[in-house]
């Protein structure tokens, strides 16, 4: 009863509100955090990213957005100020695609005949594919997802699955926006998507026996799961099994902050504009 109510109030805000479209590019930066980038926002990693976006207001106020959106990734323990996260001595790359669907709040109504500015926030739902890599030390590029670093797939250790490379994450965040004129929008955001996977950079759990990883995934897998003795100053001494290798108690993050240009127009159907004018002034 209450819902219905509360849709008898809306329905008629939102039918005859002024509708319109939002539609263009975004261009900026992006980064992640897991388990081999200890800090939201580093203070080396980043990498571009840049996609297109529309947009359709409802409301001034209310709005929902798409977007397609591509950006590459990178974490590596070399940046860490932490000397033991250093000996391990990981690092991983990935090209990231993502679709995107979320809702649009204004602070400002964006109605703009009469505003020009507002800034907003946004909250929704995503899917990404991805795929880490790393540059071996003959500066080969190897993913990492077939070697099974952690024993994914592995009949020894029946609760490491392979990960998928198609996965969902939740988009949360927000920006600023102007009119430029009465068509262009110029705006600055930055969102951040909180994932639903722990292997957005291949490290999640622990180590696992490498006696066992060596006989079903090669030599290879081995030298990749633990890189210390890439290290002039470490002799390798490769972990238990069971030996902590990643926090499997938190996934990966990634976000991207930038600037969007886009093409603002009414939507069909509106009720027409009117401008305000002053009454004649008497003449007796």
């Amino acid at each position: 009863m209450r819902i219905r109510f509360l849709l008898l109030l809306v329905l008629p805000i939102v039918s005859f509100a002024q509708r319109h479209h939002e539609m263009g590019i975004f261009g900026g930066t992006s980064s992640y955090y897991g388990d081999l980038q200890e800090k939201l926002f580093p203070d080396e990693g980043y990498r571009a990213s840049g996609g297109l976006m529309y947009k359709y207001f409802v409301h001034p106020s209310l709005g929902f957005r798409f977007g397609a959106t591509y950006a590459s990734l990178y974490g590596a323990d070399s940046l860490s100020e932490s000397p033991a996260v250093k000996k391990r001595n990981l690092n991983f790359q990935t090209n990231l695609f993502e679709l995107s669907a979320a809702v649009e709040a204004n602070m400002i109504p964006v109605d703009f005949d009469e505003y020009k500015f507002s800034p907003y926030i946004f909250a929704g739902f995503c899917l990404f594919y991805y795929n880490p890599y790393t540059i071996a030390p003959n500066d080969d590029k190897i993913y990492l997802r077939p070697l099974s670093t952690e024993g994914q797939g592995l009949r020894q250790y029946p609760d490491r699955k392979v990960y998928t490379l198609v996965n969902a994450g939740f988009p949360l965040g927000g920006g600023i926006k102007t009119l430029i004129g009465k068509t262009v929008l110029i705006g600055a955001e930055i969102g951040f998507r909180y994932t639903v996977t722990d292997y957005l950079d291949d490290v999640s759990k622990t180590y696992v026996n490498m006696d066992t990883l060596w006989q079903y995934k090669g030599k290879q897998s081995v030298d990749l799961s633990y890189r210390t003795d890439e290290l002039a100053s470490w002799d390798k001494n490769y972990p238990n099994d069971g030996f902590k290798r990643g926090d499997n108690m938190k996934t990966d993050w990634y976000w991207f902050g930038g600037i969007n240009v886009a093409l603002y127009f009414d939507a069909f159907g509106n009720r027409p504009r009117y401008t305000k004018t002053r009454c004649p002034r008497k003449i007796f």
